[in-house]
């Protein structure tokens, strides 16, 4: 659990940094200070509000224990074992198995599963899941998963504008073209395999974190190679239009071929099953 905790340490340093330097490299000792000022703006807005927006996208309505005793009770169960306070507990109308949390703290948290997922899983493997995504929410995984994305989305606007209008050093001078190009085609690349870095290893630490709170690894190992088997061949239209909310989901509703290793949200099934059977074991 620590090493995850000390991996994201540095990679969440490392995405800042990179965001400092792409805005030295736009204007400067002040461009770097601006976009620092301008990250911070974005993360305060996302902390507050970015879990009532996402819910709002995937159209999830609450539930409670007279409109959907079965799921509301299951995660009642799980957050006492997990010493958490209860989250809301939402439903989504979509085919596709999948679950995700959101919310800024424990005392604020939310927790949304799929219809598909609900008729797909057994009640033992659901209880799995729904561990998971409480085993988020306590590691405080989704702000940090809402600063990386944040931060990587500007600073992929920062390299935009670097390319349109050229960069600035300390004194005001116009920087080197070529430079300026080379930032805005590669800092979005970069802040883009930090921010996968940093969700993959929060998807085994919430893995780890879900088998104990439900204290059954193998019903999460089992519940991961029944989505992965079905998720991909089932669209998730909603997460076809905000790519960028792949990445709370249990499994990744976009994954694909090509790269998979750097350029995925989440680790391969394959190894998650084997971390959670060797838990077991």
């Amino acid at each position: 659990m620590f090493g995850n905790w000390l991996k994201t340490s540095i990679l969440m340093a490392g995405i800042v940094a990179l965001f400092g330097v792409v805005g030295a490299a736009i204007g400067g000792r002040q461009g770097m200070l601006l976009a620092l000022l301008f990250g911070g703006a974005m993360n305060v807005w996302a902390y507050w509000f970015s879990d009532k927006m996402v819910l709002r996208m995937y159209k999830a309505r609450e539930v409670d224990a007279a409109s959907s005793p079965y799921l509301y009770n299951m995660v009642a169960e799980l957050a006492q074992r997990a010493d958490l306070p209860m989250p809301r507990v939402y439903l989504i109308d979509e085919a596709q198995p999948n679950a995700f949390a959101t919310g800024r703290n424990p005392e604020h948290a939310a927790v949304a599963a799929t219809t598909g997922i609900i008729r797909m899983l057994s009640a033992r493997e659901l209880r799995g899941v729904m561990a998971h995504e409480l085993a988020h929410v306590k590691h405080r995984d989704i702000l940090i998963s809402t600063i990386s994305a944040t931060v990587s989305g500007a600073i992929s606007a920062l390299a935009q504008f670097a390319m349109f209008f050229g960069g600035r050093d300390s004194e005001g001078r116009q920087s080197n073209p070529i430079a300026s190009i080379a930032v805005a085609l590669l800092a979005p690349i970069a802040a883009m395999l930090i921010q996968m870095a940093i969700s993959r290893t929060r998807e085994f630490g919430a893995d780890r974190g879900g088998a104990e709170i439900s204290g059954d690894p193998h019903a999460l190992a089992d519940a991961l190679a029944k989505i992965d088997a079905f998720a991909r061949g089932i669209p998730m239209p909603t997460a076809e239009a905000h790519p960028e909310t792949g990445q709370m989901m249990i499994m990744n509703p976009l994954s694909g071929g090509g790269l998979r290793g750097l350029f995925s949200t989440h680790p391969a099934t394959e190894e998650r099953i084997a971390r959670l059977r060797a838990l077991a074991g």
